[in-house]
């Protein structure tokens, strides 16, 4: 079965998911980004989501290269969005997990996201696991 969530060779900008209820937690992962984070990747075009039921048919839907998952979000938080992505989809995109805790590493590992980046959000540490993810999209 193919799955809309991977994404085409040379089609374009990168688009990466930022889910979070808190606003402001959305802005500060795109501002720590940028629209263009590394010199060997295409610009990046954001998709911000508030809300789980976003997130699944957004990521339904497809052309989603990278989702980077709040785990401090509310009432769902990312780690569980990411397990069940994970479970659910063919072809899961890689995914990273923002925690609010060095002792939650371990839900992040049973989320099966590929990286974990802990608040406050640090634009180094967010590209650090960010770029290498974005160059096998």
């Amino acid at each position: 079965m193919v799955n809309p969530t991977v994404r085409s060779e040379g089609s374009g900008p990168l688009r990466v998911l930022v889910y979070s209820s808190a606003a402001a937690t959305r802005e500060q992962v795109m501002r720590a980004l940028g629209t263009h984070p590394h010199p060997d990747l295409p610009q990046i075009e954001y998709t911000e989501v508030a809300t789980e039921p976003m997130v699944i048919r957004t990521m339904d839907a497809g052309g989603i290269d990278l989702a980077i998952l709040d785990g401090e979000a509310a009432p769902a938080g990312g780690m569980g969005i990411a397990k069940q992505l994970k479970d659910e989809l063919d072809a899961c995109p890689p995914v990273v997990v923002l925690t609010g805790r060095v002792d939650d590493r371990w839900l992040a590992d049973w989320s099966r996201a590929e990286a974990v980046v802990q608040h406050p959000i640090e634009p180094f540490r967010l590209a650090e696991a960010v770029v290498p993810l974005l160059r096998r999209a």
